[in-house]
């Protein structure tokens, strides 16, 4: 029996397969215990021999290389996604939020590449030109449509995306560490510029608009303020009695 026409031997095949579940498997290993594990232990890990890391990964370097990576090339299909489905702005925010969710917990990958003078090597800065491009693009869109600060440079939202990742990993309630990202995240966005009314019988802004919640106080997603009735605090009811059963209880008496 031959091959299908177009179809790769099943040896390669393999090796590709192998090679994933390596990586995938480093992946996990590196975020749940550092990178000081041995190759052995990802090898045990992933349910292959020894042999077949060292194979494709001959030493912890290069794997650490692949990682770092394989993180990265996400992050530029991130923004690709982001760009197709959603408003230049929203695309912006939503991919930084995305970056940040994605690089928290992960601080000592950012330290092997401040200790390490040799970085980056060549896979690594190929991935990193990417998401560079990729990056640049949607900050260009979002400046062109007005949803961002003129002033924010590429640099500034790697610094932003930095200090947020770090931010959201040390708050000990993802929710509200969340939250506090978008808050971050929120001084970014050009300011709104409120204009004196010109007439006395203009129409009045709803009377919460300026004081209501523009994010949900359990979850921090952003809320939709009507122009009447009682103004929202959660998002929906699954925010709202996740909240209240929060609340302490009163002792009797």
């Amino acid at each position: 029996m031959t091959a299908a026409p177009g179809a790769a031997p099943a040896g390669r095949a393999d090796a590709r397969r192998n090679r994933e579940i390596v990586l995938r498997t480093a992946i996990r290993v590196f975020t749940e215990e550092g990178l000081e594990v041995s190759l052995g232990r990802i090898a045990q890990r992933a349910g292959v021999g020894a042999g077949t890391v060292y194979r494709h990964f001959p030493s912890k370097e290069i794997l650490v290389e692949a990682v770092l990576a394989e993180h990265i090339e996400g992050l530029v299909a991130a923004a690709d996604r982001w760009a197709a489905r959603a408003t230049p702005g929203d695309a912006l925010f939503g991919f930084l939020l995305e970056v940040i969710e994605k690089s928290a917990g992960r601080q000592h990958f950012c330290d092997v590449l401040t200790a390490d003078q040799s970085w980056p090597r060549a896979v690594m800065a190929a991935a990193a030109q990417r998401f560079r491009e990729a990056q640049e693009r949607l900050l260009s869109d979002a400046k062109q449509a007005g949803a961002i600060r003129a002033d924010v440079r590429a640099d500034d939202l790697a610094a932003v995306a930095v200090g947020g990742a770090a931010l959201r990993s040390a708050h000990r309630d993802r929710v509200r560490g969340t939250r506090l990202v978008r808050l971050l995240l929120d001084g970014l966005r050009t300011p709104v510029v409120t204009k004196a009314e010109t007439f006395r019988d203009s129409p009045s802004l709803p009377r919460h608009e300026t004081t209501a919640l523009r994010f949900c106080a359990e979850c921090g997603a952003q809320l939709r303020v009507h122009a009447t009735g009682r103004p929202p605090r959660y998002c929906g009811p699954t925010c709202r009695q996740r909240a209240h059963r929060r609340r302490p209880t009163r002792a009797p008496g």
